[in-house]
């Protein structure tokens, strides 16, 4: 495999300068079996930039220059009740009810319950979320006397979210040191599964603080400081949650980028946020394959060659790289605590806009510490003796909010899962979960259609890949998006969550053991959330109806701006809808106030749960030689949600070809990530234009979709009769 260059923009001489001192680090501890998982002998490298220029760049504090609704007390008792334990629900006006039994033992146990709680959440929002921060958290210091303040309103001036400032606290402290003074010093943390079958590692919570220990020691010996960058690249080993919580712990801000994601999209990620440190391995195997992620990150810095899994054979630069097994263990197993405001940031997670550049979403720490433990806490019903599993990856939100923050704050035993859902077979999700009898199964629709797609389409969850193994641990399943499956044996209530990156944690979600489901709907708010459905000139509609989905007041988990573009975060999420944070989304709630979400209504598509902006496909694809231009769609996909739809017009004379599409997809995968190849790519002698030159985007999705029927007025394009020879084009 050749070497991969960054791109022709001035990336490398912006970086250099920041990266000129460098250490790399492997394994954490050579008595757990995590890196020699499949004899490739791949090792845990960090690589830190240490500045002998005197600039701070530091993130600081993120201030950059009612009633229930009516929905939530809907009858619904009309409607067909399917009991979990029975038959699964087939009809939409179906509801499954979870079981007396069930309900009985769950911490919200009925409408009625959820209803006063929700009602005080939205009326004294002050008082109620005071009340959980004091109550089931360590602050060094209280906040003052004003809890949150707000303004969502664009017009009255600067947008700006605060939740408890003032309050002094420290997220690794409340995962960590106070769990293990509640007793749980022996609990198990983190139960590891390697992508190999047989190889496996757990940690205790007096262990895991060990080791965070170490490395935040290490991070400290290197210069990095509270509110310094850490960029981390990993795959999902123990190293990945264990560097978050360092940082954490000694005030720096990490930026996880997702293990997928190509050397120039690391590369804008870093130039962006300037890390002192940058954390990687070697290589990871996912499913039969090798990916070789430390050239990925020294691709991201300068070019190099592949070179092979093992420690010796790996890419070194000596002065800069240094194994992280040759001197995190070195460092004493206690570290003081960096205490720090709730206003002070927490993580810096980069996520797909409408335009080409990533968006630095930045969560702060008190706000996110409160809202990320009570909605794991309530939508997972969570119990002390619980063993969860969240497949989500921590290069995304859920990974930050499901895998590591959330359940650790509640004391939770979590699995960590390295490997490919469906390696050695698809029958492997089913035999982790009953090894480790997994009780909460948070997974993605993507992850069950493949499986679905994978066996017996008409039966799946009766064929063997599922029936031979025994799932009766499961208690709860949660899904973002996913419509109720029996995969529980039609015993297991289903949290099908709606939320986004921005949001921290669950917006609208069932409560397991309160509200009548039905399949594919997100229900009602989660505590302290307003939802409002909106026209298109932001008038809120009452009852049944469909249009924008908004969020009126803030909640402790939002997102406090977009790094180092405020402006951006204001015209993005505000100014659509003045005094509203727009979700981006729509939205149709019916008859009975049931939230139904129905897809992006901006230039973002959803791919396995991963938004991916447009303009960021369209810009990969025209920096190729041959294409002159590009339109990017999406469309229903039967395994990822939504499918990359690449519309292509190649430069003048040069043909259509199998070649090209084939160079065109490698490019993207080169400059963005495997994750963002299109799926199809449409020839197109020309693009639909209105005569001021704007793409007719909306025509696209329809012959994206075959929906050729519903094309609508083409008068106003410039050439009517391009729509024509792209639907000839359309399975060319």
């Amino acid at each position: 495999m050749k070497s991969i260059s960054i791109s022709p923009r001035p990336i490398i001489p912006l970086l250099l300068p920041q990266l000129e001192h460098c250490y790399k680090i492997s394994r954490l501890n050579h008595r757990l079996p995590l890196l020699h998982l499949d004899g490739a002998g791949r090792s845990l490298l960090l690589m830190a930039s240490l500045n002998n220029h005197n600039h701070n760049h530091h993130f600081r504090h993120a201030d950059s220059t009612a009633s229930p609704p009516s929905s939530a007390v809907a009858k619904i008792s009309h409607l067909k009740a399917v009991v979990l334990g029975g038959a699964p629900a087939s009809e939409e006006d179906d509801v499954v009810l979870p079981s007396h039994d069930y309900s009985r033992q769950a911490l919200v146990p009925s409408q009625q319950k959820y209803l006063e709680m929700y009602k005080a959440s939205i009326e004294n929002p002050a008082g109620f979320w005071s009340g959980i921060a004091s109550s089931e958290f360590y602050w060094k210091q209280r906040w003052g006397d004003q809890v949150y303040s707000e303004n969502l309103d664009v017009r009255r001036g600067n947008i700006k979210i605060e939740w408890f400032k003032g309050g002094i606290t420290n997220v690794c402290y409340n995962c960590l040191d106070r769990n293990i003074g509640a007793g749980l010093a022996d609990k198990i943390a983190l139960y590891w599964e390697s992508n190999e079958p047989g190889f496996d590692a757990t940690l205790t919570y007096s262990q895991l603080l060990q080791r965070v220990c170490q490395l935040a020691n290490y991070l400290r010996s290197v210069g990095v400081r509270k509110g310094d960058a850490v960029v981390v690249y990993l795959p999902m080993l123990m190293e990945l949650p264990i560097t978050m919580l360092a940082c954490a712990r000694i005030g720096a801000v990490h930026s996880v980028v997702f293990a997928g994601f190509s050397s120039e999209s690391l590369a804008q990620r870093i130039v962006d946020c300037k890390p002192k440190v940058v954390i990687t391995c070697n290589a990871v195997k996912r499913g039969p394959k090798t990916i070789f992620l430390k050239d990925i990150v020294d691709a991201a810095l300068i070019d190099s060659d592949n070179q092979g899994i093992s420690r010796e054979k790996t890419k070194w630069k000596e002065g800069r790289d240094i194994w992280w097994e040759d001197v995190v263990p070195k460092y004493p197993t206690s570290c003081d605590v960096e205490w720090v405001d709730a206003e002070d940031p927490l993580f810096l997670l980069y996520t797909s806009g409408s335009t080409g550049k990533p968006k630095g979403v930045l969560h702060t720490t008190g706000g996110y510490m409160v809202y990320t433990a009570t909605t794991f806490k309530y939508a997972f019903d969570y119990k002390d003796s619980d063993v969860y599993w969240c497949t989500a990856d921590c290069g995304w939100i859920t990974g930050h909010s499901y895998v590591t923050y959330g359940p650790m704050l509640n004391g939770a035993t979590v699995l960590l899962y390295e490997g490919a859902p469906s390696y050695p077979d698809p029958g492997r999700c089913w035999d982790i979960v009953d090894k480790y009898k997994v009780t909460i199964f948070y997974t993605t629709p993507t992850l069950v259609r493949s499986l679905i797609r994978d066996g017996d389409e008409a039966s799946y969850f009766s064929n063997l890949y599922v029936t031979r193994y025994s799932r009766k641990s499961l208690r709860v399943l949660g899904s973002a998006g996913e419509p109720i499956n029996p995969i529980g044996g039609s015993r297991c209530p289903i949290s099908d969550t709606w939320w986004q990156t921005e949001t921290g944690g669950f917006m609208i979600t069932p409560l397991p053991g309160a509200w009548p489901q039905k399949p594919g709907s997100a229900t009602f708010p989660f505590f302290g959330v307003q939802p409002v459905i909106v026209d298109e000139k932001g008038v809120e509609l009452d009852g049944e109806c469909s249009g924008y989905l908004c969020v009126k007041s803030s909640w402790p988990g939002a997102f406090r701006t977009l790094y180092g573009d405020h402006e951006r975060y204001e015209t993005t999420y505000f100014k659509p809808f003045p005094g509203y944070y727009f979700t981006g989304d729509g939205c149709r709630r019916d008859k009975d106030g049931y939230h139904w979400l129905t897809g992006r209504v901006d230039d973002v598509i959803n791919v396995s749960g991963r938004r991916i902006g447009t303009a960021e496909v369209e810009s990969a694809l025209v920096s190729h030689p041959q294409c002159a231009e590009a339109a990017v769609v999406g469309v229903e996909h039967q395994v990822k949600g939504q499918g990359i739809y690449a519309f292509v017009t190649p430069v003048e004379g040069i043909s259509y070809s199998e070649e090209l599409r084939k160079s065109l997809t490698l490019t993207v995968r080169t400059q963005i990530g495997a994750f963002a190849a299109p799926d199809k790519i449409h020839w197109a002698p020309a693009l639909p234009k209105t005569r001021s030159g704007k793409i007719m985007r909306r025509i696209l999705r329809k012959i994206a979709a075959r929906q050729l029927d519903e094309l609508g007025d083409t008068s106003t394009l410039t050439d009517p009769g391009v729509v024509d020879q792209l639907i000839k084009l359309a399975d060319t």
